[in-house]
């Protein structure tokens, strides 16, 4: 059962194989050949090999759509499908006009797509927000055979709830990356309660003794 998460060691960010870890990933060597293997295929190694470029030129200088933007053009990327939640309308209109600008195609598709209500997935009133079954809901899947059916190049996800989100990630044929994760709480930022997790939000980890 493999532990990363709690391992000091980390030997493999120096290119070490600790032996004194039996459940370290580096000691799994079929795995590791099939993954190298899989590198080499002219798909995943134009991803990889410019993934690594956008890290080391951007590291620390610039964001995240500013690092999207350079993967996407050194990947040869053209058109780009914008998959986006009805509550980051407002973000996802200048993420629209910000990807025209540098040049990209952009197909837009919205979450609630479709107009269906939340009553065609057998969802009960007082399992809806507005207490309706009328309610519409969202439609990932729609939005991937959307962009799927107008041949995006590259897929940009932006604020889609969770679960929402693994539909989409699920049905989509072309690559994909998120540019932002929703989180109504945090203003969309779900490393909050991470750092806070000693503080404001014991409440995620109640029983954890930290270390002074």
């Amino acid at each position: 059962m493999y532990n990363c998460a709690n391992c000091g060691l980390q030997g493999c960010t120096r290119g070490v194989l600790e032996e004194s870890l039996p459940d370290c990933p580096n000691k799994n060597e079929e795995v590791q050949a099939k993954a190298k293997a899989l590198y080499q295929e002219e798909e995943n190694k134009k991803i990889a090999y410019n993934a690594a470029l956008v890290e080391a030129q951007g590291y620390g200088i610039k964001t995240r759509i500013e690092e999207t933007m350079d993967f996407a053009q050194k990947c040869g990327y053209k058109k780009i499908g914008l998959i986006f939640c009805k509550g980051l309308s407002k973000e996802a209109k200048i993420v629209h006009n910000i990807f025209t600008y540098h040049d990209f195609t952009v197909i837009s598709v919205i979450c609630k797509n479709g107009g269906t209500a939340k009553s065609f997935l057998d969802i009960s009133e007082e399992d809806t927000i507005s207490g309706k079954c009328d309610e519409v809901m969202c439609n990932p899947i729609g939005q991937a055979l959307l962009m799927n059916e107008q041949q995006t190049d590259f897929n940009v996800i932006m604020g889609l709830c969770v679960g929402h989100d693994t539909l989409v990630m699920k049905y989509l044929e072309a690559p994909m990356t998120t540019l932002a994760v929703k989180d109504r709480v945090t203003g969309h930022n779900p490393l909050a309660p991470i750092y806070l997790s000693e503080s404001y939000y014991k409440k995620l980890y109640p029983k954890a003794k930290f270390k002074k």
